[in-house]
């Protein structure tokens, strides 16, 4: 069987520690390139001394430090970003990184680019079900508009973006501590709970990139764009309960409070979490995402909610702190 090499930038991170974690476990056929601007994980850690994963120092942030990290690469996965609120970093990183990864990548003639973008490129919702084309993006922070803008290299190189949900697991330092701070000056059901969102367990996201990167199924030769997350949305109450049942959450609400009440209880306690991260939370935002599943024959899983468990103790121990 012929050697697959694998580079993967961002392969500290959240979702890219996950994805050099499934690599590695793929077999002796893969060799992974994982680079990251800090140091690799320390001796013990998940990934660490991996067989077939060699690390490389880069800066999405200084161009030339890419320079040669594609050589031999088969495959590039672009799965760096910053999603805070500075917007010189985010253009930095996740547009101008971005397009710097897909120029080394095709100066080194990778035959296959897969990019990690993201659903918050739609911006304000509602949102209820569309799919890629369906929609057209809005994205209302630095971080949404630089993602989009890192998207057009890829496009244009021929690659493959996936837009994704939000992402649940173990590191997540947003998502549910978001939730967690929301609720804390919101203690009640949000508008009836009904809000509904696209979620996806980081190592079901991640089992997904590997996919895609070994070219499973009819992936080999995909490009354009896709949703990246479970097929099934998952609405506000039910995640609010599963939360409260595995103590990331102090109780389930008792109350119901109509959305103009919530965003006024919002307002007069101080916390991290925007009226805008709050409604992204809590309000509809959900895509369809069966294409992705179906086109390299891969099982979702069975949702986030039930991969919550995994994760609940790093969510006890994290509790509604901000990212950082």
């Amino acid at each position: 069987m012929s050697v697959l090499r694998v580079v993967v930038s961002g392969a500290t991170g959240f979702v890219g520690s996950a994805v050099v974690r499934r690599l590695a476990a793929a077999g002796p056929h893969i060799e992974v390139r994982a680079l990251s601007r800090t140091p690799p994980p320390a001796a013990g850690a998940p990934g660490a001394g991996a067989p077939g994963v060699h690390w490389a120092g880069a800066d999405l942030t200084a161009p030339e430090s890419l320079r040669g990290v594609c050589d031999g690469a088969d495959v590039v996965l672009s799965l760096a970003s910053h999603v805070g609120p500075e917007p010189e970093l985010c253009t930095a990183v996740n547009t101008a990184g971005t397009a710097a990864v897909v120029a080394e990548a095709q100066r080194a003639g990778a035959a296959r680019i897969v990019h990690l973008s993201t659903c918050a490129v739609y911006g304000t919702g509602p949102h209820r079900g569309e799919d890629v084309g369906e929609l057209a993006p809005a994205p209302v922070s630095p971080a949404s508009r630089s993602r989009l803008a890192g998207e057009e290299p890829v496009l244009a190189a021929g690659g493959l973006v996936l837009r994704a949900g939000l992402v649940l697991g173990p590191g997540d330092r947003w998502v549910v501590p978001a939730l967690a701070d929301a609720f804390r000056r919101v203690p009640a059901h949000w508008d009836g709970g009904a809000g509904t969102a696209s979620f996806v367990d980081v190592d079901d996201l991640a089992r997904l990139i590997t996919a895609c990167a070994l070219g499973a199924g009819d992936s080999a030769g995909a490009a354009g764009i896709l949703h990246a997350h479970h097929p099934v949305p998952v609405r506000n109450a039910e995640l609010m309960a599963a939360l409260a049942e595995h103590r990331v959450l102090p109780a389930r609400p008792a109350e119901d409070w109509p959305w103009e009440r919530c965003l006024e209880a919002l307002a007069a306690r101080e916390g991290w979490v925007s009226e805008r991260q709050f409604a992204l939370l809590a309000r509809d935002h959900w895509y369809g995402a069966g294409a992705v599943w179906r086109l390299t024959g891969t099982d979702p899983g069975p949702g986030p909610l039930a991969r919550l468990g995994a994760a609940a103790r790093w969510y006890r121990r994290r509790g509604a702190q901000p990212p950082g």
